[in-house]
């Protein structure tokens, strides 16, 4: 399918935001291949990319982003090259649960899936003409608990659940961007903006802005030529944004060890 045009993946493709990143992304002329866990949702929302954007090169993978080994199986069965990576998937389960492995759900999903895509798509992203790696994080972050990231002593809360991974996933982006060099690969993260998803009512919100101005950062963050050459940073909005937690080298450097151990 690619055809010389640039791949990039798209995590948690059929939600909400994750369909507009698709779209944006093709309409940037980019092949997207949309991750998700549901076949029946992935076929409904290639179509509806496909609809959206005349011409789009589009297929869909299914993996489970809480799974190691379905992410490795992903990597293994990959054929041709990559250039850009949205971990955008996330999830706010209101009760606890875990994986067949034992891992709590959120930290699964929202933090190591987003470790467990940069690591196994190392080697492509370095062979790509200045990869780009875009981890959709949040402006609602905090409540990080390195002695406690599974809720086995605190009571579980998705809210505070949610805000620590997105807090995670702003400091990995700080530790990837170390080993990556911004030569070969750039990763930054942002937050999406605010639009009314099956994440944010598990949350108990709604939304004030449509999945395309929540998925604009996202998609401007991948492809336009303003940001080349940047990485390790926070945006919103199109802006860089100071991030409280990313001069926290010490925390840092454990939460990427810790991650690194899963």
């Amino acid at each position: 399918m690619n055809q010389g045009r640039r791949v990039a993946i798209v995590t948690g493709a059929n939600g909400a935001i994750g369909q507009a990143i698709c779209v944006g992304m093709a309409e940037q002329g980019y092949e997207v291949v949309m991750v998700c866990r549901n076949p029946e949702r992935a076929r409904q929302a290639a179509m509806q990319v496909r609809k959206a954007v005349a011409g789009a090169a589009v297929r869909t993978e299914i993996v489970d982003l809480s799974r190691r080994e379905e992410i490795s199986a992903l990597a293994l069965r990959w054929q041709g090259p990559l250039d850009v990576l949205i971990n955008n998937a996330a999830i706010a389960p209101r009760r606890r649960t875990e994986t067949p492995e034992g891992i709590e759900m959120e930290l699964a999903t929202n933090v190591l899936g987003y470790v467990w895509m940069m690591r196994a798509f190392d080697n492509l992203l370095r062979a790509s003409a200045r990869a780009r790696v875009v981890n959709v994080a949040s402006y609602w972050a905090g409540d990080l608990d390195l002695d406690d990231l599974q809720f086995k002593r605190r009571t579980y809360n998705n809210d505070t659940a949610y805000r620590q991974s997105k807090q995670a996933n702003r400091m990995l982006t700080v530790a990837f961007a170390k080993r990556w060099p911004a030569a070969e690969v750039t990763v930054n993260a942002c937050h999406p903006g605010d639009a009314n998803s099956t994440l944010s009512n598990s949350l108990g919100y709604g939304g004030h802005e449509t999945p395309e101005q929540a998925a604009d950062t996202p998609v401007w963050l991948a492809t336009d030529p303003a940001v080349a050459g940047v990485s390790g940073k926070y945006f919103a909005s199109r802006q860089q944004r100071s991030c409280e937690f990313a001069s926290d080298n010490a925390t840092i450097a454990a939460l990427d060890e810790i991650c690194a151990g899963f």
